[in-house]
């Protein structure tokens, strides 16, 4: 049976990305099209936009394009040697580098909590000033 293969368009509006943003992600070299029509036109599948969407959800944590292209490398190096045994040691390498990536993300994300803490508490500062009269 044949993946389902999507043209950019569907893909931006299940991603929540522009068709800039993930044409800007082909230029990188990110996210790249499963396949092109006989037209041209770019296809995807819904391994790409799963791909797609590890790269949205790092994009906020602050991380690289470089580091976003090493993190996509590992995720896929190590699924290319699942049930290898010949590759143990070299997968635990790429699991270490995938765990550093794990606690750093985990690390923006505290950050990212004390800041939308310290944002409602001034968004609350400013409901009571209103609710005062000011």
């Amino acid at each position: 049976m044949t993946e389902r293969q999507m043209q950019i368009g569907e893909v931006a509006e299940r991603t929540g990305l522009s068709l800039r943003t993930i044409r800007h992600y082909e230029e990188v070299d990110l996210v790249m099209p499963s396949a092109r029509s006989k037209g041209g036109f770019r296809l995807y599948t819904e391994s790409d936009v799963e791909r797609l969407m590890v790269v949205r959800r790092m994009k906020p944590l602050g991380f690289t394009l470089d580091e976003m292209r090493d993190l996509l490398e590992i995720t896929d190096r190590l699924s290319s040697r699942r049930g290898d045994p010949s590759t143990v040691e070299h997968s635990s390498r790429l699991r270490e580098r995938l765990d550093a990536y794990r606690r750093i993300a985990d690390a923006r994300c505290e950050t990212l909590r004390a800041q939308l803490t310290a944002a409602e508490d001034f968004a609350g500062t400013l409901r009571r000033r209103l609710d005062q009269g000011a």
